[in-house]
């Protein structure tokens, strides 16, 4: 404004000048006409130097709002580059949120900055390389964090792929290890042969007659075995009435067979060497315990069932 008041007033002055060189003498007229005409070169020449000022000041506020927008640009790029990192670490998360935040309140207060003001426009530059510097450090440790994360995975399945080797082996050796056993305990079952009932009297006299037997002698081979651990041996003899009822002298007679407690009629124990050997085993009836009819005599031992044999009184 200052400009065109100083054109406005040049330009009253060469009117007042053309008015008076018509009311003067021809010397004065053109003393008048030369400042006239030096009054019209310094307007002209104010006329184009505010024009150019005003564009030039036009020309530089332009410029001060690109550099502004393109600040508030790279503050908003900041912000997607923080929201693309990805982290499994708590800690790091929660300070990445932070810089987040504190990028969107940056972005918040550079809107309100006049692009004029170049010393703050200046000052969010600054601070902008400072938050690139703090998030190519975050990147890094995100990277190193990831990086050592695949080693421990890659670690950790193999680890469980050893475990799971090491386990299958395992398995596959208690397996033989059971199959084995399982053949040494077929292989140390006892075998009996030449097995024989007998019925005996209050005498000792053989009778087949069940109101004259008083005892019942079972006698039996046990075949050599050299697998069968040697030491002392429980044989058991169970015997089965007509009527199917056992013959027990008492219920806690007991033995152990196929994971079940059972009564057995009678019981010998022998030292065993593993050399073949003759035992007789013997049960002493109750007075008017015995029937006609077949009976079922199965003879027991290490837990396995050795031989059944039948016999009948009359």
């Amino acid at each position: 404004m200052p400009e065109r008041q100083n054109v406005i007033f040049l330009s009253c002055i060469m009117q007042e000048i053309m008015e008076t060189s018509n009311n003067t003498t021809p010397n004065k007229n053109r003393k008048l006409i030369a400042a006239a005409i030096t009054a019209g070169i310094l307007l002209v020449v104010i006329s184009l130097l505010f024009i150019f000022q005003n564009r030039q000041l036009n020309t530089i506020v332009e410029n001060l709002n690109e550099e502004k927008d393109i600040l508030t640009e790279e503050y908003q790029s900041l912000v997607m580059n923080y929201d693309s990192l990805q982290s499994d670490n708590d800690s790091i998360n929660y300070l990445l949120q932070i810089e987040r935040d504190r990028v969107a309140q940056l972005i918040e207060e550079i809107k309100t900055v006049k692009a004029t003001n170049t010393a703050k426009i200046r000052e969010y530059q600054k601070e902008l390389s400072t938050l690139r510097g703090v998030l190519r450090s975050y990147i890094v440790q995100i990277d190193s964090l990831n990086a050592r994360n695949q080693e421990l995975t890659q670690e950790n399945l193999e680890h469980r792929r050893r475990y799971n080797q090491i386990q299958s082996s395992y398995k596959q050796l208690e397996e033989v290890k059971a199959e084995l056993e399982q053949k040494v305990t077929i292989a140390s079952r006892l075998d009996v042969t030449n097995t024989e009932v007998t019925g005996l009297t209050a005498s000792e006299r053989k009778s087949d007659r069940a109101n004259r037997v008083t005892k019942i002698r079972v006698c039996f081979t046990v075949l050599k075995n050299v697998t069968s651990p040697v030491g002392m041996k429980d044989f058991y003899l169970r015997i089965e009435r007509p009527d199917g009822q056992l013959l027990t002298h008492s219920l806690d007679d007991r033995f152990r067979f196929e994971d079940s407690d059972i009564n057995y009629s009678a019981k010998r124990s022998i030292e065993y060497g593993g050399e073949e050997v003759d035992v007789c085993i013997f049960y002493n009836a109750d007075a008017g315990g015995l029937q006609s009819g077949e009976y079922i005599c199965d003879i027991f031992a290490d837990g396995f069932h050795l031989k059944t044999v039948r016999f009948s009184l009359r």
